[in-house]
């Protein structure tokens, strides 16, 4: 069996074994990992990088970020058994943390392992804009988007090997071969990895938004949030087409799209009111 057909066979292996259903969405999802694999090392690693930054306790701030965390941890239990997923949360280990640091980020890891920076407080403002940032965040957890990014992160380096290899057989000649390889190395950048990376931002900002509001915190705000980066960041980012991420005006007007649907998923679980915005975060 020569190589082309081996690294096919792969790829036809990872799609197939990969292939789950995003409980959010109902699609199926490409996803080679499962938690068993996945979240023993993103505990080792969260410990790892607690141990190497300065931790926030006993503050207010500390103690909002786990409150609210909890709420949302809550908020997706109640909203996965209600749709068929009992269960789902069990080899979930949430943990919420406040590390001082001026960076303007929060993140999750997979399992249910959060940080907040301290820099983004100050834009936040208040609890209802962290719980959109701990909605958006966990919302990555749940539905397994690190996965799904390593199962495509490596589709794509199994791929680019069967393209060396293919034109190695093939007779091309080095320099053509380094074209191809720059040309496929963009392509798949370009056209499929970013994109990947950009739907799952935009999936991760609707079901925040749901999370969120079944925890009581009213969606509308999201936007505003994202009103209030945007104007932190100065205006300074790359084109849509080559980031990570959504731009902030397609961000800004999907979000307030996508409240009132938000609401209206909280009020199947007698959520009609919100709580107070919270007060202004330093």
């Amino acid at each position: 069996m020569n190589f082309k057909k081996i690294i096919g066979l792969l790829l036809f292996a990872i799609i197939v074994s990969a292939c789950k259903t995003n409980p959010f969405t109902g699609k199926k999802m490409l996803n080679a990992y499962s938690n068993a694999q996945l979240f023993p090392t993103a505990f080792q690693q969260y410990d790892q990088f607690l141990g190497e930054n300065k931790v926030i306790t006993g503050t207010k701030n500390a103690e909002m970020i786990t409150r609210v965390g909890e709420r949302i941890a809550v908020a997706a239990e109640r909203w996965l058994n209600a749709n068929g997923y009992e269960g789902y949360l069990k080899d979930y280990k949430w943990e919420y943390n406040l590390v001082d640091d001026k960076t303007v980020n929060a993140w999750c890891m997979p399992g249910g392992k959060i940080v907040f920076y301290t820099g983004i407080l100050p834009i936040a403002e208040n609890e209802t804009a962290i719980a959109a940032i701990m909605g958006h965040e966990v919302a990555h957890a749940l539905a397994d988007h690190g996965g799904q990014r390593m199962t495509a992160a490596t589709g794509q380096q199994l791929l680019g090997t069967a393209v060396a290899v293919g034109t190695q057989v093939g007779g091309v000649d080095s320099q053509k071969q380094q074209l191809i390889m720059q040309a496929y190395g963009m392509g798949s950048q370009v056209g499929v990895m970013l994109p990947f990376s950009r739907g799952h931002e935009t999936e991760a900002d609707k079901i925040g938004l749901i999370m969120m509001a079944i925890a009581g915190y009213n969606p509308d705000e999201a936007s505003k949030l994202w009103e209030r980066m945007k104007a932190n960041s100065g205006g300074k980012a790359p084109a849509e087409i080559l980031s990570t991420h959504p731009s902030n005006d397609s961000r800004i007007a999907n979000l307030k799209e996508l409240a009132p649907f938000a609401k209206t998923e909280a009020k199947k679980f007698g959520v009609t009111t919100f709580r107070p915005i919270g007060d202004k975060l330093k």
